[in-house]
């Protein structure tokens, strides 16, 4: 159990996660150039960008770098600084930290650590595109960005087709096309679909309508900029065949256990998908 009173006293620092703009500098809130004034370091994903809007609002707090590949070497070093006291604010280059970019192993340290970790609500580029997508704003799932590798790729829409919620994708304009040909042919070509560009600048735009309308618009114009990618849920989702349905929760637990799961595992799914609590088929496995 860990509780956490962000604003209470502390011995130590605190961790402020600090949304930043996405693309327009106007978004970034008082309350959080207040704190990348106050706080001792700013952990930036990539400090050159990050320095631009430090410089745009006057903002002379030291940085250090803190990105993919130097999470395991920086975590220690923060760590140590926030227990002797310092306040460290943690930024990606645009938007919510964690969010599709570094952050999350911070947090879990800093939370294992018994440091407060206070986020700072803000911009992000997902939630934006969603509330003027058109599409059902809840509930929905955020994915984020999908494998690169065609294989995998195709594994996880496969995962995903049946999902009856607004499904969030980003995507980098490199890969856009190929991206949106494999979630064609995975989600179908009528789906529904809304590509967000540009957000909050100069040339944002929404593409609304099927998969394979959009594809057709892409035939004749250049793909530009980052891109959030929105599907429409499933209207009517296939269901899944468990191939356990003949077994009794008992004989079903050893099976799960036989596939590689562990006990605990084996009896929370089948609680889950026999919708009877994990107690009761605990005992009774335990009993068997």
């Amino acid at each position: 159990m860990n509780a956490q009173q962000s604003f209470a006293a502390h011995d130590c620092g605190s961790l402020y996660l600090v949304p930043t703009p996405i693309g327009n500098l106007e978004d970034m809130t008082v309350r959080s150039i207040n704190i990348l004034k106050e706080v001792d370091l700013i952990a930036a994903e990539d400090t050159r960008n990050t320095q631009k809007l430090l410089n745009h609002f006057e903002i002379e707090t030291k940085q250090i770098s803190f990105h993919e590949h130097n999470t395991q070497e920086r975590i220690p070093t923060l760590l140590k600084r926030l227990q002797n006291g310092e306040s460290i604010a943690q930024v990606s280059d645009a938007g919510m930290p964690s969010i599709s970019d570094p952050g999350h192993e911070l947090v879990v340290a800093a939370i294992k650590a018994d440091i407060p970790v206070i986020p700072i609500p803000g911009a992000s580029a997902g939630l934006t595109a969603l509330i003027a997508s058109g599409l059902s704003p809840q509930p929905f799932y955020f994915y984020g960005f999908l494998s690169r590798q065609h294989k995998a790729q195709s594994d996880e829409l496969a995962k995903l087709v049946n999902r009856e919620e607004t499904t969030i994708f980003y995507e980098a304009p490199h890969r856009l096309k190929k991206t949106l040909q494999a979630m064609a042919k995975a989600y179908g070509a009528d789906r529904q679909v809304v590509l967000a560009r540009e957000l909050t600048k100069k040339f944002e735009e929404f593409l609304r309508g099927s998969f394979q309308e959009v594809q057709d618009w892409f035939n004749d114009h250049e793909v530009r900029g980052e891109f959030v990618i929105l599907v429409a849920g499933n209207t009517n989702p296939t269901a899944e065949v468990d191939p356990y349905a003949d077994l009794d929760n008992n004989a079903y637990v050893a099976a799960l256990m036989e596939a590689g799961m562990t006990t605990k595992d084996a009896i929370k799914l089948v609680a889950k998908r026999r919708g009877v609590p994990k107690q009761d088929v605990y005992r009774s496995y335990h009993e068997f």
